[in-house]
């Protein structure tokens, strides 16, 4: 070999030591996240699967490191700590986050699939909203498709022609459909699940409204006994990102994050369906007695729940009111 090979082969063998040969890869990126029920109930359990799913997908580019849930912060701080900064994923419902933008109570008002929203540009125009108000982007309305129920601790009174009598229900509420049922005549108090199973316990409240699906997982079975059908309004799930976190990822992390959410997002609206079958189905067996309505009361009940709801929007914030209703309506 002659002195100019045996220098260029022994140079190149340097370079690829040192690793100036190939450019770097930039590090991998971790996000810190927060779910809004205890790790037992459902929802939780969602997330970590979608969790599970990112962060296998997205080995050295992008990882989520999951801090806890409602022992962490607070359901009612989920949305203010994410729009400053503190977390930057938050599993969250729409409700609790309606003081920084009353605009996400269309995801439990529209009937449209997320799908349906993402080609007809309800995604794009509800992020929009979300970036300017709560600093956040939604990647992704999960666990959706099922609704909420009115459980009751004893069998709800009727009225003369047979409808149910909501004005004999104290009934314990989330801010997201408190308009609705005061609508309907009963009294309501406002409370964060982490503060239902004593309100039930001591008799505060004889009602309660949530989903089917993590209702177990509270443990409110022990004391509502039956369940008011049909349910009302769909579940408001939001997995989304700290906005400024989200501007300064790089495309393939973006790209990552993205794909896997609206993935998750078609696998979770179907697992919620079946989630909410097989627990009303143990709920049943364990006990609890469902009360249907008449005819009569369960149309006027489901086109309450609507108006209702974009009522209270429109009086919060109007300003968005046509082109929300264009996309969601």
């Amino acid at each position: 070999m002659s002195i100019t090979r045996r220098t260029f082969a022994k140079s190149a063998l340097a370079l690829a030591g040192v690793g100036i040969a190939r450019p770097a890869r930039a590090a991998e990126i971790t996000l810190n996240a927060v779910h809004f029920t205890p790790a037992q109930v459902s929802y939780a359990r969602s997330f970590l699967a979608f969790v599970a799913k990112l962060n296998e997908r997205g080995k050295g580019v992008v990882q989520i490191k999951v801090r806890g849930g409602p022992e962490i912060l607070p359901l009612g701080q989920l949305g203010d700590a994410q729009k400053s900064g503190l977390v930057d994923i938050i599993n969250c419902p729409a409700g609790p986050y309606l003081n920084l933008v009353p605009e996400g109570e269309v995801f439990s008002a529209t009937s449209k699939t997320p799908a349906e929203l993402r080609a007809n540009g309800g995604f794009a125009l509800i992020n929009e909203i979300y970036g300017k108000k709560g600093n956040a982007f939604v990647l992704a309305h999960v666990d959706g498709g099922a609704g909420f129920h009115i459980f009751t601790v004893d069998e709800p009174a009727r009225t003369a022609d047979g409808s149910i009598d909501f004005s004999k229900l104290k009934i314990r509420s989330a801010a997201l459909y408190r308009d609705f049922l005061e609508k309907l005549g009963a009294s309501i108090v406002v409370q964060g699940p982490g503060e239902v199973y004593t309100s039930l316990e001591r008799g505060l409240v004889n009602a309660n409204a949530y989903s089917i699906a993590g209702y177990a997982g509270f443990g409110w079975n022990k004391f509502t006994k039956y369940r008011i059908d049909p349910s009302f309004f769909q579940t408001d799930v939001l997995i989304s990102i700290n906005k400024a976190k989200w501007d300064s990822l790089p495309a393939e992390a973006k790209t990552i994050l993205q794909t896997v959410a609206i993935e998750y997002e078609a696998e979770s609206i179907a697992a919620s369906l079946k989630t909410t079958a097989d627990e009303g189905k143990a709920l049943i067996d364990g006990g609890m007695k469902v009360v249907a309505m008449p005819d009569a009361q369960k149309k006027l009940f489901l086109d309450t729940a609507i108006q209702a709801s974009w009522s209270r929007l429109e009086k919060r914030d109007p300003s968005n009111i046509a082109a929300l209703r264009a996309k969601f309506g």
